[in-house]
């Protein structure tokens, strides 16, 4: 009786552990360029929840080239995952790789930059929100007049143009009324922070250093914006915007160097793409997924299934947001931070 209950015992367990291998499936992810700081939290954030539920993580960095990034798609579809999540380096030249993830029988995610597929979930914060947060904290907290820069993304993401139809929306009103003048206004190769800095160079050139503020796009821009701005002594008197919650912007918020970044706590987007993905392994489809809408805001207008996640502006007044949450320690937010930095007292 005894080797019988055991027997069935081993057999009970033998059949669960066929059923979790039958049940394993793998999540891919094709980075566009995994050097920039935040792409590691995501995907820290995205092994945990795959991992934990069982499943295998693989992943390819197309080392910011949209020919790297079609290669490492077909070898990824070639192991036959569930799922691959997508940051695109450009949204256009990625659709035929698209349409293959498609043709194979892979569920495919538009993780944080948009390529307009109907058959694929798109998951980011919302960027237009983005570029609007960034323009009000500008008009609260920094200028509300004045010549304005604008540094703006790769033009070849749609990231880019989220964020500036986010910013104009905010600033037109000042604009219109000839209070903001926008003298200069360009797109930047790879977001890369020198290119930013070159344009930053430019502009300060065009305009005698005649600049009042500056809305970059993100903080790796920022951070170029900065070095161009302290070159002619203008850092810290000159607005700077941002966004990603990079830490070397936090601790510049904290120094007074740039006003806002725009927290987008990545671990937050990784975990929930990772579930949605998970999800569907499971058999969940698309617009079933937990927080998923419809989305048409992208320049071809297809429609989407969608999940936009808010973010939070992170200025000296609530740099302990992201000390609290463990995002960046206090040692390295306070750094050489201004003495009316509440959190760094």
């Amino acid at each position: 009786m005894k080797r019988t209950l055991m027997t069935m015992m081993a057999g009970a367990l033998m059949l669960g552990v066929s059923a979790v291998a039958a049940n394993a499936g793998t999540v891919a992810v094709s980075w566009k360029t995994f050097q920039e700081e935040r792409w590691k939290t995501d995907e820290a954030a995205i092994k945990e929840v795959v991992e934990a539920a069982g499943h295998t993580y693989v992943s390819t960095d197309a080392q910011g080239s949209a020919q790297k990034q079609a290669a490492d798609i077909e070898g990824l579809i070639a192991q036959k995952p569930d799922v691959i999540l997508v940051v695109a380096f450009d949204s256009d030249a990625i659709l035929p790789s698209i349409q293959k993830i498609t043709d194979a029988g892979i569920k495919s995610i538009a993780y944080d930059v948009q390529f307009e597929d109907p058959n694929a979930l798109y998951i980011t914060f919302d960027n237009v929100g983005v570029g609007r947060l960034m323009a009000k904290t500008m008009l609260e907290k920094g200028k509300t007049e004045g010549n304005f820069a604008f540094i703006k993304g790769d033009k070849g993401d749609p990231n880019a143009t989220f964020l500036f139809q986010g910013i104009m929306e905010v600033l037109k009103e000042n604009i219109d009324a000839g209070k903001i003048k926008n003298v200069c206004e360009t797109f930047t190769d790879g977001w890369k922070p020198d290119n930013a800095q070159k344009n930053m160079e430019q502009c300060l050139t065009s305009q005698n250093n005649k600049i009042d503020a500056v809305v970059s796009e993100n903080d790796g821009m920022a951070g170029g914006v900065v070095a161009a701005l302290e070159a002619q002594g203008l850092a810290g008197s000159v607005p700077v915007t941002g966004q990603d919650g990079d830490k070397a912007a936090l601790n510049r918020v904290a120094k007074g160097t740039q006003l806002v970044s725009v927290w987008k706590d990545s671990r937050v987007l990784g975990k929930k793409a990772a579930e949605a993905a998970v999800a569907m392994i499971g058999g969940t489809a698309m617009d079933k997924l937990e927080g998923v809408a419809k989305f048409n805001g992208g320049k071809k207008g297809v429609e989407m299934n969608s999940i936009l996640i808010p973010p939070n502006p992170i200025t000296k007044a609530n740099l302990g947001d992201v000390i609290s949450a463990g995002w960046i320690s206090k040692e390295e937010a306070c750094a050489g931070a201004q003495a009316d930095v509440e959190a760094c007292k």
